[in-house]
């Protein structure tokens, strides 16, 4: 038995209740049954073999309002009837083709209704959806789609050419489900299908940022994602949720707040390719409920692009300055402001804080069902106001890493002392205090996961891809803050010596840069491509031979280059670099260069 197991059964949790946050309103949407948040409020799980789906809880609401708007995408509505409808006919089809429990399904769409509809079609079928973001690069979607061994995608026509260039390595050849023109889909059944899974059952696979150089599946359950939907149903009002903007991609946990929520509460999603169109969608006055993080909100309040309607603003993934809270507060319709923390282990959010003006900056309490233990480094637990690491416990915490029993093993805790269904701590590595009131306040990280943009971004991938270059020797990639919220990426590199001796060595590094940008390019998603490259003769070593962060060189900001300098040729174009090469606070700015590749929280 480990130190950590050994003393699990002695420790209290940080608290599985919460106080219900001033202003929230009854959410008269909300079903209760089997498994309902008030049967696990003192953290014992129970209820957990009992608990609906999470499709059931959305097939509750078709059959409570069927008429009532939905889902919203661009000027089209569709009806909890009609979703339900369309959904049901694409279970049904792949139940056809064998999906059942377990079942892992590729969804390779674009944001629009048939991805809606494809999520809860894979569900009702029984399967699990494993969401596959067309902006990756081919060489990370092969990965995934190897590693959970996917044999069906559901995609549409004008993505098909994109999966048949996939070269797989391992034979695989996943059946592609084109929801816009396979006749099983248009000719299947309407009604809802015959239930198969049940709660423990798999319901979704989000791959995150590995440490090996590889991404890793997380397999979360129906349970996890229902008893997340059960406490939202206490918190967020059925006004607020009838306008629930969808905007985080389905690759991420924060997704299930955006879609699930709202559906399987009664509410209505607004779907929007990204947060930062909330400004130019047709039902942007509708929106009344935003969940993002505080880069992205940064942004909008910059452009002026929170609507009237919107009253309540979710922000995680990165942590909340007291001045942004402050800041939307100011805005006349803005009347809750939540900071949610937890990892995609824990579904989607583990503890959760009303931030007020001019209040602290915490991260609240656990949310019900849910427990926080604060452990020091001998596993022992610490007493308030003392740094501790995070472990949770409670209904959300996932299954484990899918195809990776040793991680699973070393992150997921077994509580020793647990009468029924196994109760276990995911152990997070974040740090945390404890205030006197109990709230926690959220200091860092133990090890190199970052947060970029709400990104969760492991920077020992990122190493491990550079190291792949045939120009890289060593390497060391950092989150380097410039101001107050505003991280960027940064690449240390020591390269070879120039192949050509006429060539300086400004120009050798500038070469270099593109060429390691587009190497990452074609292998990780663009929030993990570092946004500068400094290039040294040597790391210096501490005493025990480990290269030293301490000492790395303050970088400098440089044009973060995708190709060759494009000067600026006319009038207009030369007042245009000038501004923007002012705000990224870089010497020049190419006609043809990324704003994403060269802005500071990259």
């Amino acid at each position: 038995m480990s130190p950590l197991n050994r003393l699990l059964p002695q420790l209290a949790p940080d608290g599985d209740t919460v106080d219900p946050p001033p202003l929230r309103k009854k959410n008269p949407y909300r079903t209760r049954g089997p498994g309902s948040a008030t049967e696990k409020e003192n953290g014992t799980g129970g209820g957990r073999g009992d608990a609906a789906c999470l499709h059931e809880l959305f097939e509750v609401q078709a059959r409570r309002i069927p008429h009532a708007t939905a889902l919203v995408v661009g000027t089209e509505r569709l009806t909890y009837r009609e979703l339900n409808l369309r959904a049901n006919r694409v279970a049904h089809h792949l139940r056809s083709l064998g999906v059942g429990r377990e079942t892992l399904v590729g969804i390779f769409l674009e944001r629009s209704a048939d991805m809606v509809v494809a999520l809860l079609g894979v569900l009702k079928a029984g399967g699990a959806y494993v969401p596959l973001d067309p902006t990756y690069p081919p060489e990370r979607l092969i990965f995934m789609l190897e590693d959970a061994q996917v044999r069906t995608v559901l995609t549409q026509s004008s993505l098909t050419a994109n999966l048949q260039q996939f070269k797989f390595r391992t034979g695989l050849a996943p059946r592609a489900v084109c929801l816009d023109t396979d006749p099983g889909v248009a000719s299947a059944g309407g009604e809802n299908p015959v239930p198969l899974a049940r709660s423990g059952n798999l319901a979704y696979i989000i791959y995150t940022s590995g440490s090996t150089g590889q991404p890793k599946g997380v397999e979360l359950e129906h349970h996890n994602a229902v008893a997340f939907v059960q406490w939202a149903g206490e918190v967020y009002s059925a006004h607020e949720l009838d306008g629930s903007l969808g905007s985080v991609s389905i690759s991420f946990d924060p997704s299930v707040l955006d879609l699930f929520v709202p559906l399987c509460l009664g509410g209505k999603v607004i779907l929007a390719l990204n947060t930062l169109a909330l400004p130019d969608l047709a039902a942007a006055a509708e929106v009344r409920l935003i969940s993002t993080v505080p880069s992205v909100v940064r942004e909008l309040l910059r452009i002026g692009g929170i609507p009237p309607s919107v009253e309540t603003i979710n922000l995680g993934g990165e942590p909340l300055s007291v001045q942004l809270v402050e800041q939307l507060y100011a805005l006349p319709q803005i009347k809750r402001v939540y900071d949610l923390y937890g990892p995609t282990e824990a579904t989607t959010c583990s503890t959760f804080a009303l931030r007020t003006p001019g209040g602290p900056a915490t991260i609240g309490r656990p949310i019900a069902g849910t427990q926080v233990y604060l452990l020091d480094e001998g596993f022992r637990p610490v007493p308030a106001g003392v740094t501790g690491e995070v472990f949770i416990g409670g209904e959300g915490v996932a299954r484990g890493y899918l195809n990776r029993p040793a991680i699973t093993a070393e992150k997921f805790i077994h509580h020793p002392l647990a009468t029924g269904h196994p109760v276990r701590l995911y152990r997070t590595g974040d740090l945390c205090r404890r205030g006197p009131d109990g709230t926690l306040e959220f200091i860092g990280r133990r090890d190199q996961q970052v947060k970029i943009r709400g990104f969760r971004v492991e920077l020992g991938e990122i190493e491990a891809v550079l190291r792949t270059h045939p120009a890289v020797g060593e390497t060391i990639v950092i989150a380097h803050e410039e101001t107050p919220g505003e991280r960027r990426l940064v690449a240390y590199v020591v390269p070879p010596p120039p192949a050509d001796e006429a060539e300086t060595p400004e120009t050798a590094e500038q070469r270099l840069a593109v060429q390691l940008r587009a190497h990452l390019h074609d292998r990780l998603p663009e929030y993990m491509l570092p946004g500068t490259f400094m290039f040294l003769d040597h790391f210096e070593l501490t005493a025990n031979g480990k290269i030293s962060r301490a000492t790395l060189p303050a970088p400098h900001r440089t044009r973060a280059a995708a190709g060759e300098y494009l000067a600026p040729r006319t009038p207009t174009e030369k007042l245009l670099c000038t501004i923007w090469a002012g705000m990224l606070g870089l010497p020049s700015i190419g006609v043809e260069d990324n704003f994403f590749a060269n802005r500071k929280s990259v």
